[in-house]
C-alpha cells in the first residue's frame, strides 16, 4: 500500500480528537504498526505513535495492540490522535491562577466566571490559556489541533461565565492519556446548577442530538436523531428544590457545546440568569412586587448562567492513581443561593402564619 492509499479523511471528534481508518492493502507484507503509521500520517512520529498505541487509542479490526504487531493484509486500523501544532497567536499574560493541584505532568486550575479559556474572536487576551502560557514560562505545553485557534495544555474547556475545574496536561504524555479518558467517557464530571422551576422527575436523563442553531449561531440547539446534531447525554438529580427554583447536579457523560444549557432549557427549567437561554426573565412566580424586585436582585448579584463544574475525577495519566477535586461554589453563586433559601423560610413562614 502507498503512503496514500486506504487513508481516510481525518474528522473532529468532541472537538479536541481526530480520527483516521486505514485499510491495508492485501499485499502488504508484515511490518511492525508504528513503522507502518508514520508513512501513513501527517504530523505523527513514531514516539507520539507509540504513545497512542500504548494508551488504547490505536486499534486493529476493533482491537488494542502493542507497539511491536505487525500488520497483515486487509488489517482495519482506526487512530485516534490529538494533532500537535505549535502556537503562535498565544501572548503570556501574568494573570493569576487559582491552581489546585498541579505536577510534573498536569495541573487542576479553578477557573473564575468570566474568563475565556481561549484566545478567539473579540478575546485576544486575558484567557486562561495567555495565563498558562505565562505560568508554564520555558516549559512548551502539548497543543492538541484547535478549532478555530491552538489550545495548548487544554483537553476539555467550559463556558466563559461557567465557573469551576479544568485538567490541563503539561506533557504530551499526559495530553495523549487525558484525552483517552474524555474519549472514553471515562472522566468524573460534576456540575451544580440553579434552574428555574422543578424537573420531574427528580432523578433523570437528557439523551438529546445538539449542533448549532441555524438562526443564531452563537447558540446551540436540539436536533431530532439523525438530522445534524451530535450525541449528547445529560444526567441530572434535583438536590434542593426551592419552590420556583431548584439546584441540580448534572453529570456529563458527553461535552457538547452549551450542552447543560441547552438540555435543561429544552425540558423547560433553563438555567437561572442565562441570558443566552432565557434564563435572566423571571420563568416561575408573579413578575410583579417584591418578588419581582427579589429576583433581580439576585440577577444584579450573579449576571452570568448559574452552573459551577464542581467535581473532576480522572485517572492520572502516568502514577495510574484516581485523582479527585471539588470546587466550592463561588461568591456569587453561593450568595444567590443563600437569599433563595431565605426567601423559601420566609416563604414557608407567611404560609403557616396565615
Amino acid at each position: 500500500m502507498n503512503s496514500k492509499e486506504g487513508a481516510g479523511k481525518p474528522h473532529e471528534v468532541e472537538s479536541v480528537l481526530q480520527t483516521q481508518e486505514i485499510k491495508v492493502d492485501g499485499k502488504q507484507s508484515p511490518l511492525r504498526i508504528d513503522k507502518f503509521l508514520v508513512d501513513r500520517t501527517e504530523n505523527l512520529s513514531r514516539h507520539r505513535i507509540q504513545l497512542g498505541i500504548r494508551a488504547g487509542l490505536v486499534t486493529v479490526n476493533e482491537r488494542q495492540v502493542k507497539p511491536n504487531y505487525k500488520v497483515r493484509p486487509h488489517d482495519v486500523i482506526r487512530i485516534v490522535y490529538p494533532k500537535t501544532v505549535v502556537p503562535e497567536t498565544v501572548v503570556p499574560e501574568d494573570i493569576p491562577l487559582d491552581i489546585v493541584y498541579e505536577d510534573a505532568h498536569l495541573m487542576v486550575v479553578n477557573k473564575p466566571a468570566g474568563m475565556v479559556v481561549h484566545p478567539g474572536i473579540s478575546n485576544y487576551s486575558g484567557t486562561l490559556v495567555n495565563a498558562l502560557a505565562y505560568h508554564a514560562k520555558n516549559t512548551e505545553l502539548p497543543v492538541l489541533d484547535g478549532n478555530p485557534m491552538d489550545r495548548p495544555g487544554l483537553v476539555h474547556r467550559i463556558d466563559k461565565d461557567t465557573s469551576g475545574l479544568l485538567v490541563v496536561a503539561k506533557t504530551e504524555e499526559a495530553l495523549v492519556h487525558l484525552a483517552k479518558q474524555f474519549f472514553d467517557h471515562t472522566v468524573h464530571r460534576r456540575y451544580l446548577a440553579m434552574v428555574w422551576g422543578e424537573p420531574e422527575p427528580h432523578v433523570g436523563t437528557i439523551d438529546l442530538e445538539l449542533g448549532r442553531d441555524m438562526k443564531n449561531r452563537t447558540r446551540m440547539a436540539v436536533y431530532p436523531k439523525g438530522e445534524g446534531g451530535k450525541h449528547a447525554v445529560t444526567h441530572y438529580e434535583v438536590v434542593e428544590p426551592m419552590y420556583y427554583v431548584s439546584m441540580v447536579e448534572c453529570r456529563l457523560e458527553t461535552g457538547r457545546t452549551h450542552q447543560i444549557r441547552v438540555h435543561m432549557k429544552h425540558i423547560g427549567h433553563p438555567i437561572f440568569s442565562d441570558r443566552h437561554y432565557g434564563g435572566d426573565t423571571i420563568r416561575k412566580g408573579t413578575v410583579y412586587g417584591k418578588y419581582k424586585q427579589f429576583v433581580h436582585n439576585c440577577f444584579e448579584m450573579m449576571p452570568r448562567q448559574a452552573l459551577h463544574a464542581r467535581s473532576l475525577g480522572f485517572e492520572h495519566p502516568v502514577t495510574g492513581e484516581n485523582m479527585y477535586f471539588e470546587a466550592p461554589l463561588p461568591e456569587d453563586f453561593h450568595g444567590v443561593l443563600d437569599k433563595w433559601r431565605n426567601y423559601l423560610h420566609h416563604r414557608k413562614g407567611d404560609i403557616n402564619a396565615g
